[in-house]
């Protein structure tokens, strides 16, 4: 597990929801981008195990090289009928992707909209942690990867969308921006859509299906809407979404 991971700090959102983070004291740069992945390992993603896996390793690998890897926090979970977190917002240079992103086995089913909130609030709540403590400049970027609709959550996407909004309106982060990703997703490109717009997540992309090639460009897609919000901290908004030619 990533360095700090015996140091966290532990923090309960409402319900069941709760999530860990760096110590504030473990933080040395002055401005942060929160960023959340949320993977889906379902088990309708049955035989794509390992892929999915590299597509999280080569997206964190580019963002290590970035040369705002000293302003990001990341925090990694992955979900089926409940949510997993592999680890809280730490910073990116403590993560060594070889080492602590293990080979899993997909099963169970899709509680989509607990892992968009949890991703979403614990962005929130550790926004919070971190203004109360001095550090002022943040803003936060979230994706959620998925390759079916929602069955097992306990949230809503009213609640989703609320939690969207708090995130800018009270005036901890900058800006927040949200992506709903569809990976052999084919089936459900209607009702993921629905979702997002009921949601008020940014942006939604079918990535197709759950190939290697298809899945490394996901990787530098999401690596590349990393660099650019953390870029953009300080300007006042978002970044501009990131053309995904996927």
């Amino acid at each position: 597990m990533p360095k700090l991971d015996g140091d966290m700090e532990n923090f309960k959102l409402g319900g069941n929801f709760n999530f860990t983070g760096a110590p504030m004291e473990k933080l040395g740069a002055s401005e942060y981008t929160l960023v959340t992945i949320a993977v889906d390992k379902s088990g309708s993603l049955g035989g794509h195990e390992d892929q999915v896996r590299e597509m999280l390793m080569t997206a964190v690998k580019s963002c290590k090289k970035s040369d705002r890897v000293e302003n990001l926090l990341l925090r990694v979970i992955m979900f089926d009928n409940h949510i997993n977190e592999l680890h809280g917002f730490v910073p990116l240079n403590d993560i060594d992707p070889d080492a602590d992103y293990s080979p899993f086995r997909a099963g169970g089913g899709t509680a989509l909209y607990d892992a968009c909130y949890s991703g979403v609030e614990s962005m929130n709540a550790y926004a919070d942690k971190l203004e109360g403590e001095g550090f002022t400049d943040l803003n936060a970027i979230a994706f959620i990867i998925t390759d079916g609709c929602e069955m097992h959550s306990t949230s809503t996407a009213q609640m989703v969308k609320d939690a969207l909004a708090k995130g800018v309106s009270g005036e901890k982060l900058e800006s927040m921006i949200s992506v709903l990703i569809g990976i052999n997703a084919s089936r459900h490109i209607s009702e993921l859509t629905s979702f997002q717009q009921d949601a008020g997540i940014t942006q939604f992309i079918d990535a197709g299906d759950a190939t290697k090639g298809k899945l490394a460009k996901l990787a530098d897609f999401v690596s590349q809407s990393i660099s650019s919000q953390s870029q953009s901290l300080g300007t006042g908004g978002p970044s501009q979404n990131i053309s995904a030619t996927i």
